[in-house]
């Protein structure tokens, strides 16, 4: 099994780009079998369990890659809790007298 570099893969694309907007067979068969497109401009397999995939420009669609899923633990440590615990927020951007009970009612200018 060879592992084909960032420069390979780009070189490969490219090549398919370029042909599947000369030739409609080709375009029609990079939509259908990526794999079997890609044989056709190099004699190099892909990596197994390698997914290729081309779609029509077709409008307006994206594809976006998410990153890996991350394990989440459920709880969070007491560091963590440290970190986004507060007080009493100053939103007014200046000095305010507060008490519990009456949170926000004198203003200090």
């Amino acid at each position: 099994m060879s592992q084909w570099t960032n420069e390979e893969a780009d070189q490969v694309l490219e090549q398919v780009i370029k042909r599947s907007m000369e030739d409609p067979g080709f375009r029609a068969l990079a939509l259908q079998d990526p794999h079997s497109a890609i044989a056709k401009i190099t004699t190099k397999p892909l990596p197994a369990g390698f997914t290729v995939r081309f779609i029509d420009n077709g409008g307006a669609s994206r594809t976006f890659v998410l990153p890996d899923p991350v394990a989440i633990d459920a709880a969070l440590s007491d560091a963590e809790l440290e970190q986004v615990a507060g007080g009493i927020f100053d939103r007014c951007n200046v000095t305010c007298n507060t008490t519990c009970a009456n949170v926000g009612s004198s203003v200090k200018a």
